[in-house]
């Protein structure tokens, strides 16, 4: 499996490969998490981990664990840390999300997750089991991502995620059922006169219920993009 290195900013590096690779998705939701450099952050399912060196760019929070259950995944991780010259406080983690352990639970201020937009039952898989745990819930579903996340978090600890409008319904009652209150939702829309292809949802833990719905984002202006979505992406652009 060939592996490219892409340069995120001045000495700062991401390897993405076919399987383990990223779309602007995770640019938005690097922006919408409003991380903190005081936070202590959990990025689950991180893939080649560019959410996490994402948070690199600008004030990155004071530590991030990493976790993904495919080794391949936590390897492209540690390779882009490996050619980075800024030391990025970032802990990789290999392991199934259903079974984390030895991590400080209950003291995360940030979980987030751009999860496998297909539940495990429906569209058509791959005949690579990477590319299965990529895009559909093999490896775990939304109420375990959920379950995860709650675990990790202190209280009114954030778990900001990004998925599918249709999965809207299934991700809120994921949240709840897991003491995460949905607090601020944000959808996504390519341009002014298409339907949303994403949406951005914030949650708190053992918050109480109010639900802010932010103005849509519109990532495209004619033949480019908007200033807003052009601020959150930089060069993210060329992954949608």
């Amino acid at each position: 499996m060939s592996r490219v290195l892409e340069e995120l900013k001045s000495g700062l590096y991401v390897c993405r490969s076919e399987i383990h690779s990223f779309g602007t998705d995770a640019f938005l939701l690097t922006g919408f998490s409003g991380y903190r450099q005081r936070d202590l952050v959990c990025d689950l399912g991180t893939g080649c981990g560019i959410i996490p060196l994402l948070m690199q760019r600008n004030k990155p929070p004071k530590q991030i664990f990493a976790v993904d259950i495919q080794p391949d995944a936590i390897e492209q991780l540690q390779e882009g840390i490996a050619h980075s010259d800024c030391a990025p406080a970032i802990t990789p983690v290999c392991c199934d999300l259903r079974e984390l352990k030895d991590m400080p639970f209950g003291q995360f201020d940030l979980v987030t997750c751009n999860p496998p937009y297909k539940a495990g039952n429906s569209g058509i898989l791959s005949d690579d089991a990477q590319k299965q745990i990529a895009r559909h819930e093999i490896a775990g579903d939304i109420n375990d991502i959920c379950a995860a996340a709650s675990k990790l978090l202190n209280y009114h600890g954030r778990f900001c995620l990004c998925c599918r409008p249709e999965r809207l319904a299934d991700v809120m009652c994921a949240m709840r059922a897991n003491q995460i209150e949905p607090k601020r939702l944000r959808l996504v829309c390519k341009t002014p006169d298409s339907a949303p292809w994403l949406f951005l949802l914030e949650g708190k833990k053992s918050a109480k219920p109010f639900l802010q719905i932010e103005p849509t984002l519109f990532v495209r202006s004619g033949d480019g993009l908007t200033s807003e979505a052009a601020q959150i992406c930089h060069f993210g652009d060329k992954y949608l």
